[in-house]
């Protein structure tokens, strides 16, 4: 596995990954990760996949630990 970028953004860390003909997009927020694989052959050029770590599907990634982080306090709570 090669790292191909690593950087942080608004609180995220954000690593991609080249591994076995797949790219590994992961985005981590404190103890919660998101995880997304692309194939390669989906990809014209690593470059585009920085467009991923902005606009809306980033939006989505940040309200998606928000949901996660809610879970895991309310689950939490029932201990």
């Amino acid at each position: 596995m090669r790292v191909v970028s690593d950087f942080t953004k608004d609180g995220i860390k954000i690593t991609l990954f080249d591994w076995n003909n797949k790219y590994l997009l992961k985005f981590e927020a404190g103890g919660m990760e998101q995880t997304f694989k692309i194939a390669a052959l989906d990809v014209t050029d690593e470059s585009d996949l920085e467009e991923l770590t902005q606009g809306t599907f980033f939006d989505q990634v940040k309200e998606r630990f928000d949901e996660m982080n809610q879970s895991l306090q309310k689950a939490l709570k029932n201990f």
